[in-house]
């Protein structure tokens, strides 16, 4: 499963950006890296990730700029961003990174385990939350065939087949089914047995 979420590691120090990439693809994440910015933007444009770990300090532009910049778009908004720093690790410039939108905060120097564990944390927060918001859409879709099962529904008087909201007539067991799933079976109601049948006895059946 990790090996489905995409992490980004973005620092212009080689050294670092070499080990934190181990890090993140000894722990089984698909990793991804970038060197600067500029080089950053262009690796999310290009392969969406879900992770960034993203250095506050850049050759081009600041991490900060960078994660609010990133984060104000459509595609950013589902994407976690942890800043880290070795120098900016003061408490007040770690809230204005999480102000602008980063999702965490890392301050050098950082053990390879503490900071895979950290990588950890975010991922099963980001895996939580998209699995909520799927059990919210379902739900949506559930309210929108029950809102549609609760209105007003045009049924022929004589065949009681339905017409949908495209214009379609089907029949009533094929549009309450495509609406909520439910399966039918068929059987004879007491009336309709003495109507249609009225030779036969089913009282011992």
């Amino acid at each position: 499963m990790n090996n489905e979420i995409k992490i980004l590691v973005t620092d212009d120090d080689p050294a670092i950006l070499l080990a934190t990439a181990r890090v993140v693809k000894a722990a089984g994440y698909h990793v991804l890296t970038a060197a600067s910015g500029a080089e950053c933007r262009e690796m999310f444009r290009q392969h969406q990730p879900d992770m960034m770990l993203l250095d506050v300090v850049l050759p081009d532009t600041l991490g900060t700029e960078l994660c609010r910049e990133i984060k104000s778009t459509p595609a950013g908004k589902g994407t976690f961003i942890i800043l880290i720093s070795g120098s900016k690790t003061g408490s007040d410039e770690q809230a204005e990174g999480l102000d602008l939108g980063a999702d965490g905060y890392i301050a050098r120097p950082i053990s390879n385990k503490e900071m895979k564990s950290r990588i950890d944390a975010m991922v099963r927060i980001l895996v939580a939350e998209r699995e909520r918001d799927r059990l919210i859409g379902e739900l949506q879709e559930a309210l929108d065939r029950v809102k549609v099962l609760s209105g007003l529904l045009p049924i022929c008087a004589h065949c009681k087949n339905i017409r949908d909201d495209q214009g379609y007539w089907s029949r009533v067991e094929a549009f309450i089914g495509k609406h909520t799933g439910a399966e039918f079976s068929h059987g004879i109601c007491p009336d309709c047995t003495k109507k249609y049948y009225p030779d036969i006895d089913f009282a011992d059946d």
